[in-house]
This record gives structure tokens, C-alpha cells and sequence, in this order.
């Protein structure tokens, strides 16, 4: 599974910086956007996705 970012994402960056052990997130137009091939919610380290949590709109969830 993988997490995507909806319509709500307003492009602040905070996601990126978390998504540090698959670089799954990147520019996309007109909002960031999640590869699911490389997203694993962040399986590797322990299970939890590191993005969502950080998003101040609530734009990640669960694909």
C-alpha cells in the first residue's frame, strides 16, 4: 500500500523532508505528489507513515 496527497496539499515541503528513506514525494503540478512504486509508508522504519503527521492541511492519506 501507499499513502497519496490529495487536493488539499498547499506545496509547503514539510512531507519531503520526512520522506528520507524512499524519496517518495516530489514536485508535482500543481501539488506534490506520491510515487507508489517507491512509498512503503514508511515499512522500514517501523510501520508508521513519517509524512502524514506532518502535513498542516491533512493532505496525505492512506491510498
Amino acid at each position: 500500500m501507499s499513502m497519496k496527497i490529495t487536493d488539499d496539499c498547499v506545496c509547503c515541503g514539510s512531507c519531503i523532508d520526512e520522506c528520507d528513506i524512499n524519496h517518495a514525494i516530489s514536485e508535482g503540478d500543481p501539488i506534490y505528489v506520491i510515487d507508489p512504486a517507491k512509498c512503503t509508508e514508511c515499512a522500514e522504519a517501523g510501520g508508521e507513515p513519517k509524512c502524514a503527521p506532518v502535513c498542516a492541511t491533512e493532505a496525505i492519506v492512506k491510498a
